[in-house]
């Protein structure tokens, strides 16, 4: 747990059940318990080998995916030696096999699958087609994650985390960004998932996803009163900003030449600190950080370019 940010560490794991609706999967057997199957693993396997026999350092936890190979040996044996082969395979319990290419699936895998209570699915989707989407899948369901307290918002693409001490104003910026048009993805609590080595992604926990806090008013359902278009399930964390009250004397940044990072999970993200002051509008500052952020992720830094002007050098117009 990191004190200083508020981080605190979650379990996760993600349903079966989930992953046959989002992949539009075709139960061929499912087991009455398909709620409560929870897959832990982000790596699949093709279970060629096992089917041969060799079952060193096989892992049945991890989602088996049965393609045209494996099926084309499976098919290559007679009865008595694919029957023998389904039933070592069946009786390690995998987590659930998946036959693409709208394979079928043969009468032994179904007879060891029921009798091992091991679900069966089916895809129309090449091995490679399907592997594609379910891999990215896991990754974002699987990733390891943080709880952080803020609020989350999507301003022109950019998905831009806002922290800060509790009756800052972070609800109240959002609430006026969403009027202007971008979207809430969280408010309060913020779950930030580490999807690869380089990419963080925010969400709302399932609870309190699209409801805002506003003091003196109470909970808002920000979906219903501005519409679908005015919320989002989850977004890339491009940038963050923390808002503090202003300090009178306190040297703040007018320049942005040097960049500064707040570091998640490894994986370091731009951050700024904004003052707040009676009179500052936080939404349209807000507008202009998001805007000058993805600039620089295009390529261009107005704060370079303009101490380039400074120093008499050559700008690129």
């Amino acid at each position: 747990m990191d004190e200083m940010n508020g981080i605190v560490e979650q379990p996760y794991s993600v349903s079966l059940d989930l992953l046959v609706k989002f992949l539009r999967l075709a139960e061929i057997y499912m087991p009455e318990n398909k709620e409560e199957i929870l897959v832990t693993r982000k790596d699949v396997n093709r279970p060629g080998l096992p089917f041969t026999g060799f079952f060193e350092s096989f892992e049945s936890d991890r989602i088996q995916i049965i393609g045209k190979t494996e099926h084309k040996y499976l098919q290559s044996l007679n009865d008595i030696q694919r029957n023998k082969c389904l039933k070592e395979f069946y009786s390690t319990k995998p987590i659930c096999t998946v036959f693409t290419t709208n394979l079928p699936v043969f009468d032994e895998a179904m007879f060891h699958a029921k009798e091992n209570d091991v679900p069966i699915l089916a895809t129309t989707d090449t091995t490679s087609a399907f592997m594609a989407a379910l891999i990215p899948k896991l990754n974002l369901e699987l990733a390891p994650r943080v709880g952080l307290h803020g609020v989350f918002v999507e301003i022109y693409g950019e998905g831009v985390l806002i922290l800060g001490d509790s009756g800052i104003g972070k609800s109240e910026t959002a609430v006026e960004l969403v009027k202007r048009g971008h979207r809430l993805v969280a408010d309060d609590v913020v779950e930030i998932k580490k999807a690869s080595a380089i990419t963080l992604f925010g969400t709302a926990p399932e609870n309190i996803r699209h409801y805002i806090i506003l003091r003196g008013i109470g909970i808002v359902d920000v979906k219903r009163i501005f519409g679908m278009g005015s919320v989002k399930l989850t977004e890339k964390v491009d940038l963050i900003i923390k808002l503090e009250e202003w300090e009178q004397g306190k040297a703040y940044e007018q320049f942005g030449l040097e960049n500064t990072y707040m570091e998640i999970m490894g994986i370091k993200v731009p951050s700024l600190l904004i003052p707040v002051k009676p009179g500052r509008n936080l939404a349209i500052i807000l507008e202009v950080a998001a805007m000058n952020n993805r600039q620089k992720k295009m390529g261009y830094d107005t704060a370079v370019e303009f101490n380039k002007k400074l120093m008499g050098e050559k700008v690129e117009e």
